[in-house]
């Protein structure tokens, strides 16, 4: 019997004890996680980081079609769906079982929720039961054929959220990833092997560029000029790889300022902006013109909208044709990531030829945030990452989805595009946006990840998502060395 409680000592100490000896893998960041709560989260790299902790009861393939990720579901009716849990499902990382009511809980935390950008997404939803464990009923409102691809959110324990736990610092999920700590850089750790990760923000480019040749840091992810892409390529013991991006970036508009609501201005910025010299001269590999949110080849994308041409002649006839004297003065926000800055310089430069004169501001990045969420801008330059369902539109254009409520953070109004919506026929909201202009379409931005050489199985995705952190491994020091 002793001999028997020795051994089960050793085997819980076994299980219990220290990481297994990975060396932790270091990503730098151009900017940090703001919220990690997913009810909040709408930076990138928060939802970057969500995506791996958290789980959603629906997820997306390669071409952007719902598949299950927690759950398979039923049509019921188009206001009644039902979602059964799938049996292989991994635990809370608190060591409790996701059910049913975990689902229920955080669907409904986020219909209450006034404060979060994602409500407005569920105002269809009646009702939230869960049946039994394993079973879970929605109940909606209004018919909604699309309704599965909205629930996106991930999973929190239920018992957290009656508690009122802090997920936005200490988030709980069931995802690839766990959450270890959050100082000055966020920890996790991957629950199959327990293989150390530390996301930690170095906004300058160069000097992210310099911690990764010196081996300060093992990777890091897209934000980068194009020559310094081209100069990492070169150096040895540096792997870079691309691919053609789908995250889109926009100049965003207050509809609220008086020059700015006029549509014939809005048409004279889109055409003061040469988005082929960019594409050739500031932005790396893979990037392309944009016309619409959604690229061409998603299934709800529209394939025939061109993009705005460059033509300042006809950017100074729009304007004086708006009765706009010139120089028309206008105020850019942007971060101050360098990147941002630098195209924000040479749209600067090109509006000019236009008769727009354009004066930048770079805030840091939680200032300039909080400025667009609350519409303190003329102007304003992001990008819509991880986009996969028509249901932007909504949630950016629709004259309900003004924050919080939603991210109409230009204050667009037009009864026809809320009419569009509300019908989902994707191909004229699509063609609607872009004849009102509430954003300038400029560019998808093409993705690339420059990792030292020890490390291996990173996977690079086109929405620039860190996913490949779930998969990624790196070489112990003893591995590298070389055999006598």
């Amino acid at each position: 019997m002793r001999y028997f409680i020795l051994l089960l000592i050793c085997m819980l100490l076994a299980a219990c004890g220290k990481p297994v000896s990975h060396e932790e893998i270091r990503m730098a960041l151009a900017q940090a996680p703001i919220n990690l709560d997913p009810r909040y989260a709408s930076d990138a790299a928060s939802e970057r980081i969500n995506h791996l902790i958290y789980r959603p009861l629906v997820d997306f393939d390669a071409n952007s079609r719902p598949q299950p990720a927690l759950a398979a579901w039923q049509m019921l009716s188009p206001t009644h769906y039902r979602f059964t849990l799938l049996p292989e499902r991994a635990l809370f990382h608190d060591g409790s079982t996701l059910d049913a009511g975990d689902v229920a809980a955080t669907y409904n935390s986020l219909r209450a929720l006034k404060d979060s950008p994602h409500t407005a997404e569920f105002a269809n939803i009646r009702q939230v039961s869960a049946l039994d464990e394993n079973t879970v009923e929605f109940v909606l409102q209004a018919d909604d054929d699309m309704f599965p691809s909205r629930l996106i959110i991930g999973i929190l324990p239920a018992e957290k959220i009656a508690a009122g736990h802090d997920f936005s610092r200490q988030p709980v999920g069931n995802g690839p990833l766990r959450f270890v700590s959050w100082q000055r850089s966020v920890r996790l750790e991957r629950v199959s092997d327990r293989q150390r990760f530390s996301l930690q923000e170095v906004r300058d480019p160069t000097v992210r560029v310099l911690k990764l040749l010196r081996g300060e840091v093992d990777l890091l992810q897209g934000d980068l000029p194009p020559e310094l892409v081209k100069y990492l390529r070169r150096q040895p013991g540096i792997r870079l790889s691309e691919v053609e991006g789908s995250n889109y970036s926009y100049l965003g508009f207050n509809l609220e300022d008086t020059q700015l609501s006029k549509p014939e201005v809005r048409r004279a910025i889109a055409h003061a902006i040469d988005r082929k010299a960019i594409l050739q001269e500031v932005l790396v590999g893979g990037s392309r013109e944009a016309a619409a949110i959604l690229p061409p080849g998603h299934w709800a994308g529209h394939r025939t909208l061109a993009p705005y041409e460059y033509d300042p002649a006809l950017a100074r006839a729009l304007l004086q044709h708006a009765g706009i004297a010139l120089p028309l003065k206008l105020v850019y926000k942007t971060s101050t990531d360098a990147q941002r800055v630098r195209l924000a310089t040479v749209m600067q430069a090109q509006m000019r030829e236009a008769g727009i004169q354009l004066e930048i501001r770079s805030l840091d990045w939680g200032t300039f945030f909080d400025d667009v969420k609350h519409g303190k801008f003329q102007l304003y330059g992001l990008t819509w990452v991880g986009i996969r369902t028509p249901e932007i539109y909504r949630l950016a254009f629709h004259s309900a989805s003004v924050p919080p409520a939603g991210a109409n953070r230009g204050r667009y109004e037009d009864a026809t595009t809320d009419r569009l919506i509300e019908a989902a026929d994707w191909q004229a909201v699509s063609e609607r946006v872009h004849q009102m202009l509430p954003y300038v379409p400029l560019w998808y931005e093409g993705q690339f990840v420059a990792m030292r050489s020890d490390l291996s199985g990173y996977s690079l995705k086109p929405d620039g998502s860190w996913d490949g952190l779930a998969t990624v491994n790196k070489r112990s020091k003893k591995e590298m060395k070389p055999q006598s």
